[in-house]
């Protein structure tokens, strides 16, 4: 994919024949992101920005209903703290980024900027937690992080990007495990009910794990270039962090324990995950539930009547009252320059509102999920009904896109028992390759040195079977797939 300092093209190219151009394009030509003076840093503009708070919104109702409340905790991380974890401080060294001085004065020790929380968190748990009534602790936060990243893209992967990271702590394992799984099941519903991205979900290999964790596990979409993309990660971290940073409890007969602890954490690669999998030539095209703009009104004016501009601004208000989040576009620009913008920007509802629609009592509404010529890709609503109509489309729309990209993944998940065929799909980026496997290290390091290819997530094994990839036994199955 062409990193964030490649130049920004004049027009959005076609998008199947190459994904990576057409990606770049859209997103700084749709005026989500805009390049920063920072290498491998974007601006995050107001649409952007807009679909970044739908997917917060979202996943914020969902944390709070689970139980969850949101705190903030600083930036910058001691080294000596972050040293006490030394599996997770070896996972992360490449990648952090370090403050050495304050001012003018050199600091007597060197600060890391958070390229996540868990030890800074581990810290201020082990001071709040004394009793088994102290737990669990519930916490949320929604900040920025750091990290090193050689090659930038835009919402793939930047230097400092946007994200929520939940960590808790619980007197027993089982309670943490199933916090672990409550929390991946809160990122499928968001990734799938609301930007109707289809997931797998599942654990990773150990490889793949999140360092200092027992236990990882992830949902995975597809992209249409055949690249897996992990949109969300939950961590059963054990005690290792607990006793790294020295959690301790009393428990119900006043015996000293270490508390369980998780961290579970969606950033803003899901909003890449959307551009990439419902985009079409024309541009971005939003699921409802994610638009910033449900529905956007086109008055057609012509031979200087403001009977349209009336009709419509009439429009905007009764829309906007019934709930809809809508805009009104008066610009000084041509209907069809209007029409384009509103497509490249992927606005699910166009509204359209002339002379001839207002003599006949309706508007002309157009969708964005589907082709020019489809069939209900253009009505006519009469102007009474289209509040509840607009309702009725934008449900439809959001239903369409899941099934669409749900058809796309299924039909791109394919399962292999062939040793040789399976290294010639992962290599041509076929989509999902699933396969029995051994869930042996070294097997994974060979398929990757073969092919860049590694397993996205793993799931139980349905009977004897041996690994597709080395002909080993197999344990468990597992998605395959070049990635993000």
């Amino acid at each position: 994919m062409t990193g964030d300092e490649a130049p920004i093209p004049k027009e959005v190219p076609p998008k199947s024949p190459d994904l990576s151009a057409w990606y770049n394009a859209i997103c700084y030509k749709a005026e989500l992101v805009s390049l920063a003076p920072v290498r491998g840093c974007i601006v995050l503009r107001p649409y952007g920005y807009g679909l970044w708070e739908r997917l917060q919104s979202a996943l914020d109702q969902r944390f709070k209903e689970t139980g969850h409340e949101n705190a903030y905790f600083p930036l910058l991380i001691p080294e000596s703290l972050l040293t006490r974890e030394a599996e997770h401080v070896e996972g992360f060294a490449p990648e952090v980024a370090w403050v050495t001085q304050g001012g003018n004065e050199p600091l007597t020790e060197r600060l890391a900027i958070r390229p996540t929380s868990e030890v800074i968190v581990g810290t201020m748990y082990a001071q709040w937690v004394q009793s088994y009534r102290d737990l669990p602790i519930l916490i949320n936060q929604w900040v920025n992080v750091v990290r090193w990243e050689k090659r930038t893209r835009p919402f793939l992967r930047t230097l400092e990007f946007l994200w929520q990271e939940g960590h808790t702590a619980h007197a027993t394992e089982s309670e943490a495990n199933e916090e672990v799984q409550r929390m991946l099941d809160v990122y499928v519903d968001v990734a799938e009910n609301i930007a109707a991205v289809p997931v797998y979900k599942g654990e990773k290999s150990a490889s793949e794990r999140f360092a200092g964790a027992n236990h990882t596990f992830s949902i995975e979409a597809l992209m249409p270039d055949g690249r897996a993309l992990q949109a969300g990660t939950s961590h059963a971290l054990g005690q290792n962090f607990a006793k790294a940073y020295d959690i301790k409890f009393a428990d119900e007969n006043q015996a000293v324990q270490y508390a369980w602890t998780t961290s579970w954490g969606m950033s803003w690669r899901m909003l890449g995950a959307l551009i990439m999998v419902h985009g079409d030539d024309r541009g971005l095209r939003i699921p409802p539930k994610m638009a910033p703009i449900e529905a956007v009104i086109v008055p057609i004016v012509k031979g200087g009547s403001d009977e349209a501009t009336v009709a419509a601004r009439e429009l905007y208000a009764t829309l906007k009252k019934a709930g809809l989040r809508v805009k009104l576009d008066e610009r000084d620009l041509r209907p069809g320059n209007k029409f384009a913008d509103w497509e490249m920007r992927g606005v699910p509802l166009r509204i359209e509102l002339g002379a001839n629609d207002i003599a006949q009592g309706v508007a002309t509404v157009v969708r964005r999920d589907k082709l020019k010529g489809e069939e209900g890709a253009k009505s006519a609503v009469p102007l009474a009904e289209l509040s509840s109509r607009c309702s009725e489309l934008l449900i439809a729309i959001q239903a369409n896109m899941f099934a669409q990209a749900r058809t796309f993944l299924h039909s791109h998940t394919i399962e292999v028992s062939d040793r040789a065929e399976f290294y010639k799909l992962v290599r041509e980026r076929a989509g999902m390759i699933d396969i029995p496997w051994c869930e042996r290290g070294e097997c994974e390091a060979h398929v990757k040195a073969e092919t860049s290819a590694t397993s996205r997530n793993l799931r139980p094994l349905d009977g004897a079977a041996v690994c597709v990839a080395c002909g080993e036994p197999a344990r468990v199955r597992a998605y395959f797939a070049q990635a993000y």
